[in-house]
């Protein structure tokens, strides 16, 4: 019996409405979601806050970074050029700082 209020309560909150989520932030947070409220059937202003909450919370460019489409060769070739030149960049800095380094110590 003490297993299926724990199963009850856990599942509560989603069964309730969002405004008993709104006075309680912890609630929220345990749901896991992204709920947008729909008034005077104004769809494309919800869908503008729902747009806002996701790049606020970060969720839009995780789905981005998870989408896997066909990339042409052209972009592949593209995109290992610019990773070889910001890897050749961050070398070059590696570098001049090192050699920076290797300056002050034997100067002191």
């Amino acid at each position: 019996m003490n297993a299926r209020r724990a199963i009850a309560g856990i599942f509560a909150p989603a069964r309730q409405g969002i405004n008993s989520l709104s006075h309680d932030p912890s609630q929220f947070q345990q749901m896991r979601g992204i709920r947008v409220q729909v008034r005077n059937g104004n769809l494309e202003h919800a869908l503008t806050v729902m747009q806002r909450v996701m790049q606020s919370s970060g969720i839009e460019r995780l789905i981005k970074q998870e989408q896997t489409h066909h990339l042409k060769n052209s972009e592949k070739r593209i995109l290992a050029r610019k990773n070889l030149e910001r890897k050749i960049r961050s070398q070059d800095h590696a570098r001049k700082l090192q050699m920076i380094l290797v300056k002050k110590v034997r100067g002191l």
